[in-house]
C-alpha cells in the first residue's frame, strides 16, 4: 500500500465544459516520485466517457471554428490569464507529480502560457495566398481553415509544456482538442480542466480525459471523429497510434518521438562550456528529456579532461525533492523508469563500459538514480542504439570528423544533436552532414518560436514555431474564372 497524502484531493474529468466523474466512478492514484506518497486521485475514464468526449469535441469544433477570430483570441487570453493567476498551484502540482525541482517546474508553466500567447499572435499573421494564373483566365487563392477535432497524447516528462505545445496552435487555429495526459503525470492537466470550468470556457473545445488504453487510447484513435492525431512520446507508441487510427479513416499525424542525441566534442572546443551544457542536459529533469544527449563522442586527445569534468559536475549534484530543499536534480518519474535505467547501465557494463561514477538506484523513499558516467571504447556497442531517458552519460572516443559523423548518424532516431568546436569549418561540416531535425552548435536553445521536430523515426511534423500551425489548418484552393 502506498502512503496516503492527498495534498491535491480528487480531480474529475473535464468533458463538455464540465467536471465529471467517470461513468463507473473508478479512480486512479497519482503517486509522487519524490516520496512514493499518493498525492491525489483522478477520475479514471471508461469507454462511455470516451465516446461522450468525442461527441462533445465534435460539437465544440463546430461552434469554436465559427467564432470570429477576435472572440477566440479573447477566450484564449482569458484562459492564459487564469493559468498565470494560478501559477504557484500549477508549478506545485508539476513538482509533486513529476518530482521536478521547483526551478524546473517554471519551464512547464512558461511554455504553456507562451504558447497560448505566441499562437494568438501568429494566427493573425496568416493571410490568403494568391497564385498567379499562367494564362490569365482565372484567379486563385489558398485559404486556411480549421482542420477539425484533434486528439493529443502527452508524455509524462513535461506535463504542461507538452500540453501547451498542442493546446496553443489547436485553439488559435479553431480546432477543438482532446488531451490525454500520461497516467504518470495527469494532475496538472486535470487542474487545467478545473480552471477551464471556472471561467466557463466554451463547451467541448477542450477535453481532458485519462484512462486505460482499451477504454480511452484505442477508442480515441479508432474513431472517425478526429482529423489529427498528435503526440509526444516514444517511437513505439507512435507506431501503435498510427496503426490503430488508420484502420477507420485517413487522419493527419504530428508526432514528436524518441531521440538518441549525439553530443560531439572536439579538442579545440571550449571544454568548460561543453561540460556544463552536457551535465545540465543530463541532470535537468533527471535526464528525462527527448533531446538530452545519449552518446557523448569526445575526441580522444581530450576525452580524459571532459570525463573528469563531467564526473566532478555529477559529484556536486544535490539530489532530492521539495521546494525548501532546493535540489539540483529530482527522482525519475516512476519505478519502471528506475528499473529501465538500471538495466541499461548494467547492459553497458556488460558490453565493455567502464563505470566511472554512479550507476545504481539510491536507497531512499522515491524513485532516485545516481547521475552516472560510463566510458565505452566499443563504438559499435548495442547500448548506443537505445534511448536512456535518465541521468546517464556514455562517453565514447573518436579521432576524426569523418569517423564521428558516421557514428552519430548510425541510429534510427533523428531528433537533436550537439557539436562543440572553435573551428567554423568543422561546425559547418556537421550542420550539413548530421541527419537530425536540430543541430545545435556550441550551445543549446529552445523556445516557442523555434521549430522542434525530428527526422527518421523521431517524428512527423513539428512542435513550436509558425510551422506547427500548418498541422491544424486545411489549405483550400479557391479558383474563380475571370
Amino acid at each position: 500500500m502506498m502512503k496516503q497524502d492527498l495534498k491535491f484531493g480528487h480531480k474529475k474529468l473535464y468533458v463538455d465544459g464540465q467536471l465529471m466523474e467517470s461513468s463507473n466512478a473508478e479512480t486512479f492514484e497519482v503517486i509522487c516520485p519524490g516520496n512514493e506518497k499518493t498525492i491525489a486521485t483522478i477520475a479514471w475514464a471508461q469507454k462511455d466517457d470516451t465516446e461522450q468526449a468525442l461527441e462533445s469535441a465534435q460539437k465544440g469544433f463546430e461552434a469554436w471554428s465559427q467564432l470570429p477570430l477576435e472572440e477566440r483570441l479573447q477566450w484564449i487570453a482569458k484562459l492564459r490569464n487564469k493559468l498565470l493567476e494560478n501559477s504557484d498551484l500549477l508549478r506545485e502540482s508539476i513538482m509533486y507529480e513529476m518530482g521536478k525541482t521547483w526551478e524546473g517546474s517554471e519551464e512547464d508553466l512558461t511554455s504553456i502560457t507562451n504558447s497560448l500567447q505566441f499562437y494568438s499572435e501568429e494566427i493573425k499573421q496568416r493571410r490568403d495566398i494568391a497564385i498567379e494564373d499562367a494564362e490569365g483566365t482565372h484567379e486563385h487563392r489558398i485559404v486556411s481553415q480549421p482542420l477539425g477535432v484533434v486528439v493529443a497524447f502527452l508524455a509524462y516528462n513535461f506535463p504542461l509544456l507538452n500540453l501547451g505545445f498542442k493546446l496553443g496552435p489547436a485553439l488559435a487555429a479553431g480546432c477543438s482538442i482532446i488531451l490525454k495526459p500520461s497516467e504518470f503525470s495527469p494532475l496538472s492537466a486535470y487542474i487545467i480542466g478545473e480552471l477551464c470550468e471556472e471561467i466557463n470556457f466554451p463547451k467541448g473545445v477542450i477535453t481532458i480525459i485519462c484512462g486505460d488504453v482499451q477504454d480511452v487510447g484505442i477508442p480515441l484513435c479508432e474513431s472517425k471523429t478526429p482529423r489529427l492525431i498528435t503526440m509526444i512520446g516514444s517511437t513505439e507508441t507512435a507506431q501503435k497510434l498510427i496503426g490503430q487510427s488508420s484502420k477507420t479513416s485517413i487522419k493527419r499525424y504530428s508526432m514528436e518521438c524518441g531521440g538518441n542525441a549525439p553530443f560531439i566534442v572536439f579538442e579545440d572546443a571550449d571544454m568548460d562550456l561543453a561540460v556544463n551544457i552536457g551535465a545540465a542536459l543530463k541532470t535537468g529533469n533527471t535526464g528525462q528529456i527527448c533531446v538530452a544527449p545519449n552518446r557523448f563522442y569526445v575526441q580522444d586527445s581530450v576525452i580524459d579532461i571532459f570525463t573528469e569534468g563531467l564526473v566532478n559536475k555529477f559529484k556536486n549534484t544535490v539530489i532530492g525533492f521539495g521546494r525548501e530543499n532546493r535540489p539540483d536534480m529530482g527522482p525519475l518519474a516512476n519505478k519502471q523508469s528506475v528499473e529501465k535505467v538500471d538495466n541499461l547501465v548494467r547492459e553497458a557494463v556488460v558490453q565493455g563500459g567502464q563505470l566511472l561514477y554512479g550507476g545504481k538506484p539510491i536507497d531512499r523513499p522515491g524513485f532516485y538514480f545516481e547521475p552516472t558516467v560510463i566510458k565505452l571504447n566499443d563504438q559499435n556497442a548495442k547500448i548506443l542504439q537505445k534511448e536512456i531517458f535518465g541521468p546517464v552519460a556514455i562517453i565514447v572516443p573518436f579521432s576524426t570528423k569523418e569517423e564521428v559523423v558516421e557514428l552519430a548518424n548510425d541510429t534510427n532516431a533523428g531528433l537533436a544533436s550537439y557539436v562543440f568546436s572553435s573551428n567554423d569549418d568543422i561546425l559547418n561540416y556537421f550542420a550539413d552532414k548530421l541527419e537530425f531535425g536540430e543541430v545545435q552548435l556550441n550551445g543549446v536553445k529552445y523556445d516557442i518560436y523555434l521549430p522542434h521536430g525530428g527526422v527518421k523515426n523521431s517524428g512527423i511534423g513539428v512542435d513550436c514555431s509558425t510551422y506547427a500551425l500548418d498541422d491544424y489548418l486545411i489549405k483550400k484552393r479557391v479558383t474563380k474564372a475571370l
